[in-house]
């Protein structure tokens, strides 16, 4: 008896596959504008579908090494790498998904829109990029916080166009130092000390706790400045130089390849997820380090300019690897035979992909408008972009970190056992989704974030102005829909309305988590309505629906996610 071996699912090309993606374009660029993007986008596309998902597996299997000492004895604290994990940091650079929106050129063709199609960058490389898309978003934050003007012209000029090379020879990437074990999102208590050296240079002193990309050329850390007082606001973000060849304080014939003076990397973290990508804890004596800004004037506001920036690459990389894991799924039904003929035929799992495609959906459109909003705020500074991207930073991160763990233990379920098997890479899926909710901070972290938002700068109000918009938009489109909208838009104003009256209750910090959620699915909703009407687009009216009927109101979507599977995805 020949032995049955299950054929290999392909999914569809991540460009040319994916409805929803190329109609956001069409609208955000318009035609000619998604003309201009659209070969870039093929080019990486095709990339992602050949040498990139080798490399993606490479990595995945050859995990990052920490070699403490030399032949001779000496600390070298040297991080091996996978080549798998050198050709996704090579592609990154070549297909500028960092560079992209500090392009002159590309601010030229797409302005503002620069973010948007970066956004689409981001969602085909990111979810087989062995999660080399962490550097990425902390090289992209380590950019933005340089291109401040604030900042020191000699330091911008020495590192910004290191960041932004499209040459693989050139570019450097940066890592983000900013926990400590004794305080973790806690950034008050962190312990860090910053001192002048007397010569116009500065020394860090300290414990980082986990540390992403510790392989990475340079870092951005904060520290405590000597003689500042208590507290989070008086943090200052510091470049520091990972090894000896950007070091000043290394010694002449020093191997250039060698941790910088004061550098010391403790250990590798043993994560559940992201095994590609080297963490560390790392330890700082007198290293050098450049001040980001002014060190005697408050400088976490400035440090958020990154942090923002990391929060908008974490919520689309959630609702990239949802996409992609929809696509996996899919492909995976079309091969399947079960009793009865294909997987795709089975009503109970057409609703089942149906479903998680609705999900995938309301990520997308999350993350795609927070890229929108951060590029209007920087190319033109409009003051509508930066008060909705307050609220919209925290709210998209948030709601698409946990639909991502929710849907990727979906995916690996559609596969049966064969999800559960390590080589055939599906959980993955599970364990990188994990860490979205987490990094950058936790779903609670966030949701006392929005209520600050809220509270100190009236952010809802812009989000209140976009829903009842929408809810306009969407009486043309299906009554029920508006009607959904419009009532959670009431709902939420009798919150805020609470929220206003008794801000340190019990109640409104108890209850902060389900009401930042409640926003981000209402948003949802209208960005999809927004969609719908602005690009005539079918996936995502048909969207829209069956996201406000299951997270607005609660409703059982499988039959109509069924019959519209074939729309959805």
């Amino acid at each position: 008896m020949q032995r049955y071996v299950q054929a290999v699912p392909v999914p569809a090309d991540p460009y040319f596959g994916d409805r929803l993606l190329r109609s956001w374009l069409d609208r955000q660029l318009g035609r000619d504008g998604h003309g201009a993007a659209a070969e870039r986008l093929a080019a990486l596309a095709t990339d992602v579908t050949g040498p990139l998902r080798a490399a993606h597996v490479d990595a995945e299997a050859h995990p990052p090494a920490l070699v403490r000492y030399g032949p001779w004895g000496a600390r070298i604290d040297r991080i091996e790498t996978s080549a798998g994990w050198r050709v996704q940091r090579a592609a990154a650079a070549r297909h500028a998904v960092v560079a992209l929106p500090y392009l002159p050129q590309a601010r030229g063709t797409w302005g503002a829109a620069a973010r948007v199609v970066q956004h689409a960058l981001l969602h085909l490389y990111g979810p087989e990029s062995a999660t080399f898309s962490c550097p990425v978003a902390m090289s992209d934050g380590a950019a933005a916080l340089l291109a401040r003007p604030e900042v020191d012209p000699a330091v911008r000029d020495a590192w910004l166009p290191r960041l932004t090379a499209t040459d693989p020879a050139e570019v450097v990437n940066s890592g983000q130092w900013m926990t400590e074990s004794q305080g973790g999102s806690d950034l008050a208590r962190s312990t860090t000390t910053a001192r002048p050296a007397g010569d116009g240079t500065w020394r860090l002193t300290g414990e980082k706790w986990f540390c992403s990309a510790a392989d990475a050329e340079l870092a951005v850390a904060l520290a405590r400045p000597e003689g500042a007082g208590p507290g989070s606001r008086v943090l200052v973000p510091f470049l520091v130089p990972r090894y000896a060849a950007d070091s000043p304080l290394a010694a002449p014939g020093a191997d250039p390849a060698a941790p910088a003076p004061g550098v010391t990397v403790h250990r590798l973290k043993d994560k559940l997820g992201t095994r590609a990508l080297p963490t560390a804890e790392i330890g700082l004596r007198d290293a050098y380090g450049w001040p980001l800004g002014d060190p005697a004037g408050p400088g976490l506001s400035r440090a958020m300019t990154l942090v923002v920036v990391t929060r908008l690459h974490n919520a689309a990389a959630a609702a990239a690897g949802m996409r992609r894991g929809l696509g996996y799924a899919r492909a995976y039904a079309d091969a399947r035979q079960v009793a009865g003929g294909r997987l795709i035929a089975a009503p109970l799992h057409r609703a089942t992909l149906g479903t998680l495609a609705v999900d995938a959906a309301g990520a997308f459109v999350l993350a795609g408008h927070a890229f929108a909003l951060l590029g209007r705020v920087e190319v033109g500074a409009d003051p509508v972009a930066a008060a909705e991207l307050r609220i919209v930073a925290p709210l998209a991160k948030l709601a698409t970190g946990r639909l991502a763990v929710s849907s990727a233990s979906e995916y690996v379920e559609a596969f049966g056992g064969a999800g559960y098997v390590e080589d055939t890479g599906v959980p993955r899926l599970l364990r990188d989704a994990q860490v979205l909710p987490i990094w950058e901070g936790t779903t609670n972290v966030l949701a006392l974030d929005v209520l600050r938002a809220v509270l100190r700068e009236d952010a809802a109000a812009p989000l209140l102005d976009r829903l009842d918009a929408a809810t306009d938009t969407a009486r043309r489109l299906h009554p029920a829909l508006a009607d959904a909208l419009g009532a959670a838009t009431a709902q939420l104003r009798d919150s805020l309305a609470e929220v206003a009256a008794g801000p340190e209750s019990d109640a409104v910090l108890a209850g902060a988590r389900g009401l930042a959620l409640r926003m981000a699915y209402a948003l949802a909703t209208a960005l999809l309505v927004e969609q719908a009407a602005g690009g005539g687009d079918e996936t995502a009216e048909v969207a829209a629906r069956l996201w406000a009927r299951r997270w607005l109101r609660g409703a059982d979507i499988a039959a109509d996610a069924h019959h519209e599977l074939d729309v959805l995805c």
